[in-house]
């Protein structure tokens, strides 16, 4: 017969007689509370609500003053505190090797590690002033580690054999529940990216403004991929250029900022056509980092027909926030957003063909007035400047009476030919009527505006136009915003004003124009 207060407990069912084994109340006490903290924990799966509950239990039941849970980055090999109660402020931040400090010995070895007086242990890192004993056990799923229960108490000794083993017990249950969370959560983060490329796919069809199309792109991958920032850059010549970006982190470069593209890690991303994961930009240069919080980064090609259109770059305020299982959905969004940006730059020729003048194969009028508009927005939004030019071909007149109409196209055609070689990419040479020329320059001030405009005079002045036996000039006036003009009628007024003052001063000459209201010039 037992004794009193002690019950049976029967093992077996086989066909010989049960076996009875003798527990006593605290133990059978132990195993019910035991079991109770495995099934609250198996309850959810919401990896923080597990992780919540797996600390809860630890704290209250084992009478700990701190604890914590530590994940191992399989990545990195490093060990990260991802949930814990009861730690000094601030380091809860910390990362460490495996194999550093009793939670790293503990994963290295795969077994608990235990330190009776952390004062008298060389691999004890403080994470508690007050903690005086330590045991760390390893959370296995298949024997592989996925991180350490971390136990720590103000007392000395305070974790004797049967509390250890109490405390694997319980690990091996938590180790399963926070595997199941983990594996929940993966497929519901999959099933989210799933659908933000389908969303992506549709709003990429249903946009062909590539303004729209670009701003739309980023909010919905950055909502879609919980990271911090994300960014959209163009090539253009030998620049990238930032067109579109989402979060909530601080821009250390202005929508509409370029910088060169032959510097790393640009240039081996556009090179290679390959995505390139920075896992740590804390110690980055400041001219490395788009954005001042961008603590790790993912950059990804955006190619499509062999070509490298730019990139798409996620940037999170978190070190190491990327994973190689994330690539593959997100260089799928990548591959969408190139076809998508390659779509609109085809619609957008479509419709500048429209705005394309016949003879001179140029711009017009029409596009000019369309794009100053849009220019001076920039420029104010922004506060990088813009510049027009408007210059004008000498006694043209004179030209076409001397030498017939056909000659006079044709040094109508290598004038605009002139004009366009010599500008960048980004800015617009129009045809703006008759022997006039409207110049719209990007982020441009006077002083180099006139710098331009007095380029483009020589280069007429010195060119040989075939069948013309005498030199063909150009005027021309500038006028920068916001120096000369805030509004487009300004703007034009000013430069108009100053191509008349050149051909006031005898032609050939440029001038830089004021806000005075002037007329329209002569020839």
């Amino acid at each position: 017969m037992p004794a009193r207060g002690q019950r049976y407990v029967t093992l077996g069912t086989s066909n010989k007689r049960p076996r009875h084994v003798t527990i006593c109340p605290e133990s059978m006490n132990k195993i019910a509370v035991l079991y109770d903290a495995g099934q609250a924990v198996l309850s959810t799966f919401d990896l923080d609500e597990v992780l919540q509950r797996i600390l809860t239990i630890a704290h209250d039941y084992f009478h700990l003053r701190n604890v914590a849970i530590v994940l191992l980055d399989k990545q990195s090999q490093q060990l990260y505190v991802r949930s814990q109660i009861g730690w000094d402020e601030g380091q809860d931040k910390v990362r460490f090797p495996l194999g550093e400090g009793i939670s790293g010995a503990a994963a290295l070895k795969k077994q608990p590690v235990y330190a009776p007086d952390v004062s008298q242990d060389p691999r004890y890192l403080c994470t508690a002033k007050s903690t005086r004993s330590e045991v760390a056990i390893p959370l296995m799923v298949r024997d592989e580690v996925v991180g350490v229960l971390d136990c720590q108490s103000d007392h000395l000794n305070h974790f004797d054999p049967e509390v250890i083993d109490l405390l694997t017990l319980f690990s091996t249950q938590a180790s399963i529940a926070l595997q199941n969370a983990r594996l929940y959560s993966l497929e519901e983060q999959r099933t989210r990216q799933l659908q933000a490329i389908n969303a992506i796919a549709q709003q990429t069809t249903a946009v062909l403004d590539l303004e729209q199309l670009l701003a739309r792109v980023c909010e919905l991958i950055q909502e879609a991929f919980r990271v911090s920032h994300v960014s959209l850059f163009l090539r253009e010549d030998h620049d990238l250029v930032l067109r579109a970006h989402h979060g909530t982190l601080t821009p250390r470069v202005p929508e509409g900022g370029r910088f060169p593209a032959s510097t790393e890690p640009w240039a081996s991303i556009l090179a290679s056509s390959t995505t390139a994961m920075e896992s740590d930009l804390c110690v980055a240069p400041t001219n490395k980092k788009f954005f001042a919080e961008s603590a790790s980064r993912m950059c990804i090609p955006l190619v499509s027909f062999g070509h490298t259109l730019g990139i798409l770059a996620l940037d999170s305020a978190q070190p190491d926030a990327f994973r190689d299982g994330d690539l593959q959905s997100l260089e799928s969004v990548a591959d969408i957003c190139a076809t998508a940006i390659q779509n609109a730059h085809y619609v957008e020729r479509v419709k500048q063909l429209a705005y394309l003048d016949g003879l001179t194969g140029i711009f017009n009028r029409r596009f000019f007035e369309l794009r100053i508009i849009e220019e001076i927005e920039r420029a104010r939004r922004y506060g990088t400047g813009m510049a027009v030019i408007m210059a004008d071909i000498d006694q043209f007149k004179r030209l076409n009476d001397e030498f017939g109409h056909v000659l006079g196209d044709e040094v109508l055609r290598q004038v605009s030919s002139l004009f366009h070689q010599q500008l960048r990419k980004i800015d617009v040479v129009c045809r703006y009527g008759g022997e006039e020329f409207g110049i719209l320059l990007t982020q441009t001030n006077a002083k180099h505006a006139m710098k331009i405009a007095e380029k483009l005079r020589k280069m007429v002045e010195g060119w040989l136009f075939p069948g013309v036996p005498r030199m063909v000039t150009i005027s021309a006036g500038a006028a920068a915003f916001p120096e000369q003009g805030t509004t487009r009628d300004e703007l034009v007024r000013a430069a108009d004003s100053a191509l008349y003052a050149a051909k006031q001063a005898g032609r050939n000459k440029v001038c830089l124009g004021t806000l005075a209201r002037g007329h329209s010039t002569g020839s």
